[in-house]
């Protein structure tokens, strides 16, 4: 058996070596390396793919997520509405720009934002709300849309976990990442379309807005040497494009791969007193980016400790919330109430999930996670 990886990119990459190969030889015989034509034919497929009708090519996904925020003529001291369980990029670049966090709880459910605690957050300086669609599963955006046009906000969605997924509600089907104002997604090797270094994309269904985003990608300019606005250099290289291209064709089948893992790790536990399996509900298409359980009763801890012992990675995405990191420390001026996310931080646990696990790794993985509960409920609870 294959030593177990969280994300095995290893594996993913033998079994389309030939065309990405044969991608990243197209970019270095043409020596296009910055805005070469591969980066056009990607963002188009990319756009047919989602139905989106402008993608705006970027660094990086918390480029994607700056970028966004600057287009939209924000003042120093404008709120941006953001859960507190999330990664940290999503609000790093609300204070790189001088606006205020507000921190909002999330749903214990399905850890995407609850819509009560942002209806309650939003105050006459609210300017925009930024919905995660968190580990692979879409926020509950129809309630969104709705208090955001209510109240004349802005909706960036911050899709860096969820591309391949889609939204039942608002009239239809949606995929994630089309029915904000804007929505930015990140490319990092690890996601389910992920790229061989850091990439990411902007999208908007605005003409006026991705005409100032291509803008401000590139250092505020339309015509060489004229800048009309501040910008920032922010590129999605060829190479990185050629991957995409390649993988963005196999997407579909990563994330049906990626929910058949977690059909069968929902089949295994889903009966166990000590763990909470993920929650779908009836309007998401969870793509799991990470397959996280909630562990009750049991040291959290102890179970990652061991289990690591065993020759079995996992992950705690995120130990520590938002609204309690200490680069947040002198910007607020409020305290926060967020039950759920104080909650969370200390319960769930990711294991490994990817388009290459077999069901004899995935077995071996359950079966010690089921053991280790085991033995750490005798250590500590008897």
């Amino acid at each position: 058996m294959n030593t177990i990886q969280m994300v095995d990119l290893k594996r993913q990459y033998q079994n389309i070596q030939t065309e990405i190969d044969a991608a990243i030889k197209e970019v270095m015989d043409s020596a296009a390396f910055i805005n070469g034509p591969v980066v056009k034919e990607f963002t188009d497929k990319l756009a047919a793919y989602t139905k989106a009708k402008h993608v705006i090519p970027c660094a990086n996904g918390t480029d994607a997520l700056q970028i966004a925020l600057m287009a939209l003529d924000l003042q120093p001291g404008d709120e941006v509405i953001t859960p507190s369980f999330t990664f940290i990029a999503t609000v790093e670049v609300v204070a790189l720009l001088g606006l205020t966090p507000v921190f909002v709880d999330v749903d214990p459910d399905t850890f995407t934002v609850n819509i009560e605690s942002v209806q309650q957050a939003i105050t006459p300086k609210t300017k925009v709300i930024i919905p995660v669609h968190l580990y692979g599963q879409c926020s509950n955006m129809e309630p969104i849309m709705e208090l955001a046009q209510a109240n004349n906000i802005a909706v960036i969605e911050d899709n860096a976990q969820s591309i391949g997924g889609h939204y039942v509600g608002l009239d239809g089907m949606h995929k994630t990442g089309t029915m904000g104002t804007i929505s930015s997604i990140s490319f990092f090797p690890s996601k389910n379309l992920g790229a061989y270094g850091d990439g990411g994309v902007i999208m908007t269904n605005s003409d006026e807005l991705a005409s100032k985003m291509l803008k401000i990608c590139n250092h505020g300019s339309e015509k060489r040497y004229y800048h009309e606005i501040v910008g920032v250099n922010s590129r999605l290289d060829s190479i990185q494009a050629a991957v995409l291209k390649v993988k963005l064709k196999y997407l579909d089948q990563y994330c049906d791969k990626r929910r058949a893992v977690a059909a069968f790790y929902n089949r295994v536990l889903g009966n166990h007193p000590h763990l909470r399996t993920p929650f779908e509900p009836a309007y998401s298409h969870h793509v799991y980016h990470q397959y996280t359980l909630i562990l009750e009763g049991i040291d959290r801890d102890a179970v990652h400790e061991a289990l690591a012992k065993r020759g079995v990675p996992t992950m705690i995405y995120y130990p520590v919330p938002c609204h309690q990191q200490e680069m947040f420390k002198n910007l607020q001026d409020r305290s926060y109430d967020l039950p759920h996310t104080e909650y969370l931080v200390s319960k769930v646990l990711s294991l490994p999930i990817h388009t290459e696990l077999t069901e004899e790794e995935m077995t071996f993985i359950t079966t010690q996670l089921l053991e280790v509960i085991d033995e750490v409920k005798q250590k500590y609870y008897i």
